[in-house]
């Protein structure tokens, strides 16, 4: 054979491997699905003078229609997350949700402040099973590298909530009718049940055998500061934020609400894209900053000489501080109980500890509503600011003391698991 008859080998290039995509779609229907029970819980935040004249009773006494929501989410989540871990995950979300729209239908056509506590009660049941449910849904969407990522996106809808919901709300119950504003909500879970049906893969439950016990996780490392940092700051936030609009109308600001809670809400939304950009590296870091953040934003409304400049500020202040906080105690709380599954002590604890986690939050909401009206009712709007003090100190020692579990210095978090 010649050399010119001999082949002539061809170097080829590399195959590069595909980049890996997030289910934008299916997330973003679990975030359309978190904007929307976080913007029913808080709704009334927006709406107290309104809702408090048209059914008859104080501001404080509506106030509890979020305490009763919160309630019965931190009653019966982990209960009804155990109870329902066999169902097929898309079949408990559809269930949850058109329970949502059932509760949401009542509260809006309801003038009895009874009926409408028990439909706010209903729809925390709901909610609460949809919460325990759509991290780690949003978790099993993607590979182990993209977890953050893919929580960072569902949980994308409580700023959005924050952010827009709850201003457009607040204007629609001003300008309309606050019982508009709750059938409106009844409008986009139609939608949103088209939307997961469509969308959103299905993913099996968990046989009753594979799952942990709620009990036992409470036992593995890092995840009792987890739970007593989320008691804390959620307990923080809720007692001022409830009762936002009563503070401003205490200091001359009543008309400007819906302004107010717009700095808050476009703040959260740049917090969660700070957190979402820089949680695979600085978790701990960032959860320390966020109370801090939103220590100083009750440091300002604490200031004796009210003025509108200062209000924005802390509005500002506080949804930078708030706005990324639930991705990253979702994030703490999944790592937990991921390493305790990759170790082999915990089948499901990741699963488990998440039930803990809208447990404890919700405890917390409730806690802060009626704390919240018992010092509006007591001691004043003043009291309040003072009061988020007193829970964020114990918060952020708790926090700074977990160095090895819970918020470690090294996180758990894999590379590239929180870039947007």
């Amino acid at each position: 054979m010649s050399s010119t008859d001999r082949a002539i080998p061809v170097r080829k290039r590399p195959v590069e491997p595909a980049k890996e995509r997030l289910p934008l779609p299916a997330l973003l229907a679990l975030s359309t699905a978190v904007f929307l029970t976080c913007l029913t819980e808080v709704l009334p935040a927006g709406l107290l003078p309104a809702m408090s004249a048209d059914l008859g009773v104080s501001e404080s006494a509506t106030g509890q229609t979020v305490t009763v929501f919160a309630l019965a989410i931190a009653l019966t989540a982990l209960p009804l997350t155990s109870a329902t871990a066999p169902w097929p995950r898309r079949r408990l979300l559809l269930t949850a949700m058109a329970g949502f729209g059932l509760a949401n239908t009542v509260t809006a056509l309801s003038s009895s402040y009874p009926l409408t506590l028990a439909a706010r009660a209903v729809a925390g049941v709901a909610a609460g099973l949809a919460w325990a449910l759509l991290a780690g849904y949003a978790r099993s969407l993607v590979p182990a590298r993209l977890h953050g990522r893919a929580v960072a996106v569902a949980l994308a809808g409580i700023p959005v909530a924050l952010a827009l919901g709850v201003p457009a709300g607040t204007y629609l119950g001003l300008t309309a009718d606050w019982r508009t504003a709750f059938l409106a909500m009844t409008a986009l879970t139609v939608v949103l049940l088209c939307w997961i049906t469509l969308a959103v893969p299905d993913r099996p439950g968990r046989p009753a055998g594979a799952r942990t016990p709620v009990a036992r996780v409470l036992a593995i490392p890092g995840v009792l500061p987890v739970l007593a940092m989320t008691l804390l700051f959620v307990l923080a936030h809720t007692l001022c934020y409830t009762y936002l609009a009563p503070y401003l109308h205490h200091v001359g600001m009543g008309g400007s609400t819906d302004r107010v809670l717009l700095v808050f809400g476009l703040a959260s939304l740049l917090s969660i894209w700070l957190v979402g950009a820089l949680i695979h590296r600085r978790l701990r870091a960032l959860t320390l900053v966020a109370s801090l953040l939103v220590a100083g934003a009750a440091a300002l409304l604490a200031v004796p000489a009210h003025s509108a400049a200062l209000v924005y500020a802390a509005a500002a202040l506080w949804g930078l501080g708030w706005g990324g906080t639930p991705t990253l105690l979702q994030t703490a709380a999944g790592d937990a109980g991921d390493g305790a599954e990759e170790d082999g002590t915990g089948g499901g604890a990741a699963e488990a500890t998440q039930a803990w986690l809208v447990t404890l939050w919700n405890v917390a909401t409730a806690g802060g509503g009626l704390a919240g009206g018992l010092l509006l009712d007591g001691l004043g709007t003043g009291a309040l600011p003072w009061s988020v003090l007193a829970f964020l100190v114990p918060a952020l020692a708790v926090a700074a003391g977990a160095r090895r579990h819970g918020f470690p210095v090294r996180a758990r978090t894999a590379p590239d698991a929180g870039r947007p």
